[in-house]
């Protein structure tokens, strides 16, 4: 058996994304422990401003644990919450056991508490690693139903990010955006959207000019799955259909559909990953909801 790191060879960095190298060891480490590559935020506008990360690094750079924290405005039951979100929490596996995660941790929450934020949520699929402090799961839900006929004339084209041109758009209308939903909904997180649109090939990002509505959606067959609107104004899933062209037979959508002249069935959802809050004690949702995936973190 090998012996445990000596944590004295350690030192805890905090605020560290304005370094380069600090930052290229914090996509190393999510990389290497979940096989996710954050390094084209980059190119997509930087990491969030409010990002604060919290973490301990070797001393030849490698970052050994990491937790960071940014600010995650949200509406929930109509009421607009100050929140904070909790993303890129890994230990490598040589400082595993040694009480790094729970330090950074620790310091993630007292920075959010001095802050001021009302509450603070994450995804994870490991809920009682967060019970402890304070944390509790939220029932996700997802929406499906018979698609509605087409309403309009096509009037669409696909975006590409890491278009220059596409990129500005999409800042603008993140920017501008409506909360899709007023039971549960992110007010604002442009960072997420943008990496988020990095992880999953069969996302589709489609702006629809006459809407001013960017949509980010998949084909399954028949089945039209939407993931998100970045409007002003948040369009009926008909007028939707009509912008795209398309006519599906289903409907699929992954945030309460209260703003899009449709209701669907909610179903428990499969994601894998649970939605947990801490704060707003007694907090129920007054409905089915989910999250949106473009904003899971």
């Amino acid at each position: 058996m090998s012996a445990a790191p000596d944590t004295t060879s350690l030192t805890f960095r905090q605020d560290y994304f304005a370094d380069h190298a600090a930052w290229r060891a914090l996509v190393s480490l999510l990389d290497d422990t979940f096989g996710i590559d954050i390094g084209p935020l980059m190119k997509l506008g930087g990491p969030d401003p409010s990002s604060m990360p919290f973490g301990w690094f070797a001393e030849d750079g490698t970052l050994a644990a990491n937790l960071s924290a940014f600010a995650m405005p949200i509406i929930v039951n109509g009421r607009r919450i100050n929140a904070a979100g909790l993303q890129s929490g890994a230990v490598r596996p040589p400082w595993r056991g040694l009480g790094l995660y729970r330090d950074v941790t620790t310091k993630a929450l007292d920075w959010c508490q001095a802050q001021g934020f009302a509450a603070i949520v994450l995804y994870t699929d490991k809920p009682a690693l967060y019970e402890p402090y304070g944390f509790r799961t939220l029932p996700m839900h997802s929406f499906e139903g018979d698609a509605p006929k087409p309403d309009g004339a096509a009037d669409a084209r696909t975006l590409d990010p890491r278009v220059a041109a596409d990129l500005a758009l999409l800042q603008d209308l993140l920017a501008r955006r409506e909360a899709v939903s007023d039971t549960l909904a992110v007010i604002s997180s442009p960072a997420m959207f943008l990496i988020n649109t990095q992880f999953d090939p069969d996302v589709r990002l489609t702006f629809i000019e006459k809407l001013d509505a960017v949509i980010a959606w998949k084909l399954d067959g028949e089945r039209f799955i939407l993931l998100d609107v970045l409007a002003p104004s948040i369009p009926s899933l008909a007028a939707i259909f009509g912008g795209l062209g398309i006519k599906p037979s289903r409907a699929e959508i992954l945030f309460n559909p209260d703003k899009l002249g449709w209701n669907g069935a909610p179903l428990p959802s499969s994601h894998g990953t649970h939605f947990m809050i801490r704060g707003l004690d007694g907090l129920e949702l007054q409905g089915p909801a989910m999250l949106s995936p473009m904003a899971d973190f």
